[in-house]
């Protein structure tokens, strides 16, 4: 039995709604998916995440929201996208378990994707919905990650907006794009100045970045003065970063998030 004959069409249906979001490439990872009989695709999926896509994607397609749908189909494809290049530098999906199901039919694997269809349908700005999914390549072809830990990033990353994982991004290429020196306004008189800056102070209270803001001094000592240059990613950010890829932000986006700041002179 072939896997189109296993899988009711409007699975495949729900990847090509996702071309609205992630372009034509949503219809070719229709295609790895969904192979037709006889396929002779030069690029394969393995079969194991082919089939918890294709779950996946029949439990979706009746997401009555249009725009929803097709952020589920697009998360889906850019999954596809970033597994198929993993599996290319050597790294195919995990054989330790994950794919296999436990008590009431569901694997690991499964519950993992519908948490990461759930979180790209909730995202109004489309530019994380390419991250999501690149997320859940990463965790079917890393054996060190649980599913467990993966609730946990996709918690820290449901409250951060585009800025912030722009920012994230920023801080994680630092080794081969230095920040900038010039120390950051506490007070910044412009909203978008103003509203950056609270990004950066949010990412620093949730744990994400080092150093943590600072606090009063006994006495009303001036505060140092945070600079970018200054700026860690802790492992809370690590993990962030490494999961949902931000290394593949644009770096005009990472650009304009720290042009965002305002920084004097």
């Amino acid at each position: 039995m072939t896997a189109t004959e296993e899988t009711p069409a409007t699975g495949r249906a729900l990847f090509e709604a996702g071309a609205a979001v992630a372009g034509s490439m949503s219809r070719s990872a229709a295609t790895l998916v969904y192979p037709g009989p006889g396929s002779r695709a030069a690029v394969r999926l393995e079969e194991p995440l082919a089939r918890c896509l294709r779950t996946a994607a029949d439990e979706a397609v009746v997401i009555p929201v249009p725009r929803e749908r097709a952020r589920a189909g697009a998360v889906l494809a850019f999954a596809v996208e970033h597994a198929v290049a993993l599996a290319r530098g050597g790294r195919p999906v995990r054989d330790d378990g994950f794919f296999t199901p436990r008590t009431g039919g569901r694997s690991p694997a499964d519950s993992v994707t519908e948490a990461v269809v759930a979180a790209a349908r909730a995202s109004h700005d489309e530019r994380r919905v390419r991250h999501l999914g690149y997320l859940l390549a990463e965790v079917v072809s890393s054996p060190d990650l649980d599913a467990a830990l993966v609730d946990r990033a996709l918690a820290l990353a449901a409250g951060l907006d585009w800025r912030q994982l722009a920012l994230l991004a920023g801080v994680g290429r630092r080794d081969r794009s230095p920040l900038p020196m010039t120390p950051l306004s506490d007070d910044p008189r412009g909203w978008t100045a103003w509203g950056a800056r609270e990004d950066v102070a949010d990412l620093q209270r949730t744990g994400l970045l080092d150093p943590p803001p600072a606090q009063p001094r006994p006495g009303g000592a001036a505060l140092p003065r945070l600079r970018p240059a200054d700026l860690r990613l802790t492992r809370r950010g690590v993990l962030v970063h490494r999961l949902l890829a931000l290394g593949f932000v644009r770096e005009d986006d990472v650009a304009t998030a720290f042009a965002d700041l305002a920084l004097p002179g």
